[in-house]
């Protein structure tokens, strides 16, 4: 962090670390003398905004509301862009223009984006929707006036009754609350400042309004890692960092999902997002698989990297501090018919492993790399698959009349207990002579 400060030229620097969702390492470099700003010091956090917008949308989905698959037109008519859906809204793949008509949103006031009609322009389209991944700033500005219309008051209201409170998120806020870091413009040939000047961004708050703190966001770090059943699910944080957009030429290691940011890492993935405005810089990265969320805030307009900071944090603890495993622990109760399903089974003649897990069961090849998944139960005696490719796909076990379990049907493949099991449902039959050797010529 220090070296993020000197060499970024920085007036200030402050970043934290949380695991398990505790903070356990905070700190500051500052160009002021005695002075250095704590966790509870706001920075203004730009389109990390954007995030808080997407969980407010996502909880109008999961209240039956909407669905990612909605026109926006639906809700909110004659845009000019009724056509977009919530969901390419959500991942940037609208197609829409990056930025606004007429002076750069981020320096100008308010005033000039009055209505949606002023922030889309005349020419809203840059690219076919649905095509590819384009950031656009206008389009969360969609979501704000979505989330707005449907639950009939302003976004900041929503945001706050819906978000803040329930995760106690106390030091967040649209407009800044004492104490605050001023933001600065750091000449590029000089060690001189310029105050920048902060505007409300209106109709445009939603993609990059609020004020946060590193200790609230290392909270809604968490909240984002692992759901509170209060604001989302964990089922629906999860989807929001799976990738939902295209992947950029030349751009493999990084995606974007709902609202969320998505880097791929060596063992894992990341999530979070970045964010700017005039004055500050800001990055929030979180590892689910890894308990571990840094935060890293600055207020200049430009130097430090944050994003390489904050993960640069989560590089340093995950290899000198890995996280110990939970303990293996028995199940504390076996149902006899699940436990019939382990073992080995036989797509074909390709060998799959049936493991019974304390949260549902895995299937996956016995050698090498294949189709692997995890499923949960469902009511009806059925699983339902919760990742790779069979995601959503059911998995039936089938029995014969007398009860005895017979075979799984999984999407129309059959898995039996031997390969090409003979009197099995096999998908164009078996042969009846059975397995055979194959005779020298002339035989």
């Amino acid at each position: 962090m220090a070296v993020a400060q000197a060499e970024g030229r920085a007036p200030s620097v402050v970043a934290a670390v949380a695991r398990d969702g505790e903070i356990v390492w905070e700190g500051s470099a500052t160009s002021v003398d005695g002075h250095g700003p704590d966790g509870d010091v706001q920075y203004r956090i730009g389109s990390i905004t954007k995030t808080f917008t997407a969980v407010l949308v996502l909880r109008l989905r999961d209240e039956g509301l909407l669905d990612l698959g909605d026109p926006i037109g639906k809700h909110l008519p004659d845009t000019g862009v009724d056509e977009v859906t919530v969901g390419q809204l959500l991942a940037h793949t609208a197609g829409l223009a990056a930025e606004t008509p007429g002076g750069w949103w981020e320096r100008t006031p308010a005033s000039e984006r009055p209505e949606l009609a002023d922030v889309l322009g005349e020419d809203p389209y840059r690219h076919p929707v649905g095509r590819r991944h384009h950031y656009s700033n206008p389009g969360y500005t969609l979501l704000g006036s979505l989330v707005a219309k449907l639950r009939g008051a302003p976004w900041e209201d929503v945001l706050r009754r819906e978000i803040l409170e329930p995760l106690g998120l106390t030091r967040t806020s649209p407009q800044p609350e004492a104490p605050y870091a001023g933001g600065w413009a750091v000449h590029p040939w000089a060690d001189a400042l310029l105050p920048e000047q902060v505007e409300d961004l209106g109709l445009m708050a939603p993609a990059g309004q609020l004020w946060s703190t590193t200790r609230d966001l290392a909270r809604f770090a968490l909240f984002l890692a692992q759901g509170d059943e209060r604001v989302l699910s964990a089922e629906t944080v999860q989807e929001m960092r799976t990738p939902a957009a295209p992947l950029e030429e030349g751009d493999w290691d990084a995606s974007y999902g709902l609202g969320v940011q998505v880097f791929r890492r060596e063992g894992g993935s990341l999530a979070g997002h970045g964010g700017s405005l005039p004055g500050y810089l800001a990055c929030l990265l979180f590892s689910a698989d890894d308990g571990l969320a840094a935060v890293a805030l600055t207020n200049c307009t430009s130097g430090p990297l944050m994003g390489a900071l904050a993960g640069e944090l989560l590089h340093l603890v995950a290899e000198a501090e890995p996280r110990f495993p939970e303990p293996w622990r028995p199940l504390p109760e076996v149902d006899p018919r699940v436990l019939e399903l382990a073992g080995p089974w036989y797509w074909g003649t390709h060998a799959f492993g049936l493991r019974v897990l304390a949260d549902g069961i895995e299937l996956g090849p016995l050698e090498g790399r294949g189709r692997s998944a995890r499923f949960r139960a469902e009511e009806d005696g059925t699983w339902t698959g919760l990742n790779g490719y069979y995601a959503g796909e059911s998995l039936r076990p089938v029995r014969r009349a007398d009860g005895a379990l017979s075979h799984l049907d999984l999407g129309s493949f059959v898995f039996t207990r031997e390969p090409y099991e003979a009197g099995a449902p096999v998908p164009g039959g078996v042969d009846p002579e059975g397995w055979r050797g194959l005779k020298p010529q002339g035989e």
